[in-house]
């Protein structure tokens, strides 16, 4: 089965710091905030493998233009597949009670 390359965005880069700093500092879970950070990046690793399995993103900004949802717990990671280059590009994570 090929693979494909994960790239992650600066602001998804910026989005998981902030998922960690937020559990770590906001509700002083420094151990839960390492378990959630080795998840999610799991989570999005993941998406080497048959990264259009996931449904295409239907509400929001990100609606119908060809991003596609991965949830994760609380989370949902927003992504947009290139196929001719084998990639997978991460734009955002967010908590998914959220509304973007």
């Amino acid at each position: 089965m090929d693979s494909y390359t994960v790239k992650v965005s600066p602001r998804a880069s910026r989005d998981l710091d902030e998922i960690y700093t937020y559990i770590t500092e906001h509700l002083l879970e420094p151990g839960t905030a390492e378990h959630m950070a080795d998840q999610l990046a799991q989570a999005i690793l993941s998406l080497e493998q048959m990264p259009e399995r996931n449904p295409v993103r239907r509400t929001g900004i990100y609606a119908n233009r060809g991003y596609r949802q991965l949830f994760h717990k609380k989370y949902v990671i927003l992504y947009r597949v290139l196929k001719q280059k084998r990639e997978v590009h991460i734009i955002t994570v967010r908590y998914a009670p959220s509304q973007f």
